[in-house]
């Protein structure tokens, strides 16, 4: 049984560069609403944010609208 998490897709690579790197990260909801933040952990479902204030927030992969990476 397969998991459904391809780690071959250039998109969850990205992802887990930008989380091994720590770099803040921008996540635009679908609904509007902007989580900032550092990445935690990804599964094939979710993506983990932690802000500032140490909150964690995790994020369904299909709310999200982009995700912006900086430096």
């Amino acid at each position: 049984m397969t998991s459904g998490f391809d780690t071959n897709l250039p998109s969850v690579r990205q992802v887990q560069s930008i989380i091994k790197a720590q770099k803040r990260v921008e996540l635009k909801l679908l609904t509007g609403e902007v989580l900032s933040g550092i990445l935690r952990w990804q599964d094939p479902n979710c993506i983990a944010i932690m802000d500032d204030t140490n909150q964690q927030t995790l994020v369904w992969r299909q709310s999200i609208a982009y995700l912006k990476a900086f430096d």
